[in-house]
């Protein structure tokens, strides 16, 4: 072969080896630019699937729970440790605890908790803490709470909060249900200064002594007569030892008081004269030992439910007062002519009474003085209360 042609023969192979590289390389190249394209989507596709199934959540609301506590009730002390321990249990906020003392009864411990921004006040202690914290709440639509540890308890009885059961009671409060409930007041419309009631002082500016009308605050019932008196008459030692029995041993020593003279208007009627043992005006009427002093009183109905019992005949019409306020409270209504022992009921929004010679006046079982002429007036919806869940 001649030089020529081993010449060509070279160039050949140059070219078909420069076309194999080259192959290579642009396959390479390819190969980098597809993987490098592919990393890319998936890399966007990762980050999208993390936004969208991993979302930042919200905390939770934790409500703070506030507790106004009477320490002069037996326990109440003792209970603190087992307050927080519960609320820790369900995972919420440190409570505030916040005792009552003798010169404010609860009003100003109960504003300073919604002030610091308190979802749930909670009244632990005897009726009397109870109108103290309400008083502070009313209009709030903050919740009130409930752990009885007094005597009468009026408005867990009529709740159905748990009675004797700290536990129980502590447990609704932090996990129960709310309900709207009306709120009674009764002002004192001559001689303010005679009243004595330290949670109506505490409510106010005004002097404790001022003859200003103020409004004196009830849930349950505020009565003139026997009622009051046999409160104001009890026996603070005997009482402690026997608990609510001993407004009855009280009672005993008035069964003959004497009727009182007085003229009572239900909203716009006339005036009417009236001769009871005693006039209740109430907002509910569960009381304890079971009686049922006001069968038709709803707390959330707006009204307020008006009672006068009267009684002759000594312990005859006593005995037959007894048997019909038994009775009423099963739902039946005697019926019988002539009565010697007898509750008449009406109904109101408000109420005026005049009494000459003044009587004694309680407010859910705390006596705040004698009075000569007063009225009542309802406000419905006013308090929110926690309640147990249905």
């Amino acid at each position: 072969m001649t030089w020529e042609g081993w010449l060509a023969v070279v160039a050949v192979v140059v070219a078909v080896a420069a076309l194999v590289l080259a192959a290579t390389a642009w396959r390479a190249t390819a190969a980098e630019r597809h993987a490098r394209r592919a990393g890319q989507i998936l890399g966007t596709a990762a980050s999208h699937h993390v936004s969208v199934t991993t979302p930042a959540q919200p905390e939770p609301h934790r409500p703070l729970v506030a507790f106004v506590a009477n320490p002069s009730k037996p326990g109440v002390p003792d209970l603190r440790a087992t307050v927080r321990r519960a609320c820790a249990e369900q995972y919420l906020p440190e409570p505030l605890w916040l005792e009552t003392t003798p010169e404010d009864p609860g009003i100003g411990q109960a504003r300073d908790a919604v002030a610091r921004g308190a979802d749930i006040v909670v009244a632990l202690g005897g009726d009397g803490t109870v109108r103290a914290v309400a008083e502070a709440l009313v209009g709030t639509g903050v919740p009130m709470g409930l752990v009885p540890v007094g005597t009468g308890n009026l408005l867990a009885r009529n709740l159905d909060i748990p009675i004797g059961d700290p536990l129980a009671a502590l447990q609704i409060a932090l996990d129960g249900t709310d309900r709207t409930i009306d709120v009674g007041w009764l002002r004192v419309l001559r001689s303010e200064s005679d009243v004595d009631d330290d949670i109506a002082e505490a409510a106010d500016d005004l002097p404790a002594d001022t003859d200003v009308p103020r409004d004196h605050i009830f849930l349950v019932i505020a009565g003139i007569g026997f009622d009051a008196a046999m409160v104001a008459d009890t026996d603070d030692q005997l009482k402690a030892r026997v608990g609510w029995v001993a407004y009855f041993v009280s009672g005993i020593r008035h069964l003959h008081g004497r009727r009182l003279r007085t003229t009572v208007r239900l909203d716009d009627a006339p005036g009417a004269p009236a001769r009871v043992r005693s006039l209740l005006i109430g907002n509910c009427g569960r009381l304890p030992g079971g009686i049922t002093l006001l069968p038709d009183a709803e707390l959330d109905d707006g009204w307020l439910d008006v009672a006068a019992i009267d009684t002759r005949g000594g312990v005859a019409g006593w005995a037959q007062l007894f048997g019909e306020v038994v009775l009423q409270g099963v739902g039946v209504r005697s019926q019988l002519p002539a009565k010697i022992g007898r509750i008449d009921h009406a109904r109101a929004r408000e109420v005026h009474v005049a009494v000459p010679g003044g009587e004694w006046v309680q407010v859910d079982g705390d006596v705040i003085g004698q009075v000569t002429e007063l009225s009542a007036r309802v406000d419905p919806g006013a308090l929110v209360v926690r309640v147990a869940r249905a």
